[in-house]
């Protein structure tokens, strides 16, 4: 299989709650022991392979962040997630839901996404525990 975004043929398959497809290739950022199993799991099986590390450098169709209230600036973080992101790919930022250690407010993701280039479209329960978040460049939206 292929390791390259442009090279690699997308195909429908069962989803997850993020939507990706198999054949997507996908970047991990932000992986630590609070993240769900679960649902990395369910996206490997759809994509029918394991999501890259955080230092693969390369092209992908997707990142997912997962993001915590005391990691770093959460703006620079997406400006950075993008130099590896293909034309017309998403971001998956994954936060905490409410009243959980590292919770994020919706505010503050709403300020730091335009920020950093990006819009938000769309929210998911991800998880039990975390909340997805949607990005999309400027360009790509609508």
């Amino acid at each position: 299989m292929s390791t390259s975004a442009s090279e690699r043929d997308t195909q429908d398959s069962a989803s997850t709650p993020l939507d990706f497809k198999r054949g997507q290739y996908v970047q991990e950022i932000g992986y630590d022991e609070d993240v769900d199993f679960d649902l990395r799991e369910s996206i490997e099986k759809v994509l029918e392979e394991e999501l890259a590390d955080d230092d693969v450098d390369d092209v992908f169709d997707a990142i997912i962040m997962w993001w915590r209230a005391d990691d770093p600036d959460l703006t620079d973080a997406i400006v950075d997630a993008q130099t590896t992101l293909s034309t017309g790919g998403i971001i998956w930022l994954l936060t905490p839901k409410p009243n959980r250690d590292g919770h994020i407010r919706p505010a503050d993701i709403s300020d730091a996404a335009p920020t950093a280039g990006m819009h938000v479209t769309s929210t998911v329960s991800a998880a039990p525990d975390w909340s997805g978040y949607r990005l999309v460049g400027k360009k790509n939206y609508g």
